[in-house]
């Protein structure tokens, strides 16, 4: 399995920005997907994660209602669409999937997913 991120940018605090992450390749190996974050200098976070079988997705703490995951399996693609951000929101963002879904105390392991996407750049001036 191959994942593209995209869709990031530059953009001002409060603004709204969807990045996108196009899964090639063995598609139908995976199942779950999640978005992680690393901003300059930090550790890479987890940011959300959704189980391409029909479940809500989960977020982290910090989301606070502001992003929100989708997917469109027709497109073999998973959207983290983020509003009101915050300059605290740049950072890399990546996709990662695996073939099985994870348990929620799981979610935020990166060790457990086995394919990633090479990330795509946000960063939010203020």
């Amino acid at each position: 399995v191959q994942l593209q991120a995209s869709g990031g940018g530059l953009v001002q605090a409060g603004a709204s920005l969807r990045v996108s992450c196009l899964a090639s390749g063995r598609r139908s190996m995976m199942n779950f997907l999640a978005w992680f974050r690393q901003a300059s200098g930090k550790e890479r976070e987890y940011v959300g994660s959704i189980y391409l079988g029909g479940e809500r997705p989960y977020y982290a703490d910090f989301v606070k209602g502001r992003f929100t995951i989708s997917r469109d399996n027709a497109k073999d693609t998973v959207y983290l669409q983020m509003n009101d951000l915050k300059p605290e929101d740049t950072a890399v963002y990546f996709c990662a999937g695996r073939q099985n879904r994870l348990a929620l105390s799981g979610r935020a392991n990166q060790r457990a997913y086995e394919w990633w996407g090479q990330g795509t750049q946000v960063t939010v001036s203020s």
